[in-house]
């Protein structure tokens, strides 16, 4: 196994390397050439990843798999700690604040991140306090209606909010998630008006929608169990493509909305980290997301994989982040 102690000669090169950058330092050499003698050293001990959501839940689940698989390639055990908290933010945010940028405390990085900031005032950044790591996965949203619904398609569901304003309801588990934002979007493109009603969460939710207190809902897939035994009706999702699970539904996209929308995270460190240990981690979780393994999870989990190098991720953020500061200041939802 990888992850199990050195061999002789890897804790000889170790030794001697971290001799090297004892002796350079003690000659005055610049700095920037120990950290990158300690770059190439990394990592000589357990990495750390937060996992801002409790244990048990569909992201701990995926990201413990891939930690574990990662770990295998990196050299030393990824030990997991869950920090829930403020919507996701709460151990990204904390992070960012207090852990070093030596590669050994990572976090996953909710779309949440790029949020918070707008709805209020937050004491770090998004895209100036964070290393980007790895775009990982999103999650499959849709829109589902129950058994017995007059609307059969998405379009006789949007064709009723056009012809009864302010009438045609659906559901979300809160205000500002993106099952709320991404059909505000989409009732923006297609010119009509929904009424949103938030939950507290998915159970509250599901049982609103079975009995029949609202006529849609809009979520991640929860709702897969009650599509599949016929309680429930799939209208649209929103992917880039069609679900592998529910190929004959369309998505947003297909139907000419423009809308797409998977909530999707990856990994991040602290500002300021060396870019050959991003490397290092990135090469190390790319391996692990390419295994049969991490796959089955994420198809058991109703997943697609959404692979971003770190440039690539910040990039993507950055889009993101300023244009859902667009929607949220329409919606009224903006920090005052």
């Amino acid at each position: 196994m990888k992850n199990t102690p050195s061999t002789p000669r890897s804790s000889g090169r170790r030794a001697l390397l971290l001799a090297a950058v004892t002796a350079t330092a003690a000659a005055g050499v610049a700095p920037w050439s120990v950290a990158n003698a300690q770059a190439q050293a990394y990592p000589t001990r357990p990495v750390t990843l937060i996992i801002p959501w409790p244990a048990g839940g569909s992201t701990d689940r995926h990201l413990r798999t891939l930690a574990e698989l990662a770990s295998k390639h990196l050299g030393q055990p990824i030990v997991v700690e869950n920090k829930p908290g403020a919507g996701g933010t709460l151990g990204p945010s904390t992070m960012a604040q207090t852990a070093k940028p030596d590669g050994y405390t990572i976090a996953q990085f909710p779309l949440g991140m790029l949020r918070m900031p707008h709805m209020q005032k937050t004491n770090w950044n998004p895209m100036t306090d964070f290393s980007y790591i790895i775009g990982v996965s999103g999650y499959t949203f849709g829109l589902t209606v129950k058994a017995d619904s007059p609307y059969k398609t998405f379009k006789d569901y949007v064709e009723a909010a056009r012809k009864a304003p302010g009438t045609i309801n659906y559901g979300s588990t809160g205000t500002g998630s993106s099952p709320h934002l991404l059909m505000e979007e989409l009732a923006g493109n297609a010119k009509v008006q929904f009424v949103h009603v938030p939950f507290k969460g998915n159970a509250d939710l599901q049982s609103a929608l079975l009995g029949g207190h609202v006529m849609a809902q809009s979520d991640a897939t929860g709702w897969d169990k009650f599509v599949d035994s016929g309680e429930m009706r799939l209208l649209v999702t929103f992917g880039e493509q069609r679900t592998k699970r529910w190929p004959d539904v369309p998505t947003a996209q297909d139907l000419g909305y423009n809308v797409v929308s998977s909530s999707p995270y990856g990994l991040v460190g602290p500002k300021g980290m060396d870019p050959a240990i991003v490397k290092t981690l990135h090469d190390a979780f790319k391996k692990a997301m390419d295994e049969p393994r991490h796959m089955e999870v994420l198809g058991q989990l109703n997943q697609a994989m959404w692979y971003r190098n770190g440039d690539d991720y910040r990039k993507w953020a950055a889009e993101t982040f300023n244009k859902d500061k667009a929607l949220i200041e329409r919606l009224g939802l903006a920090a005052k």
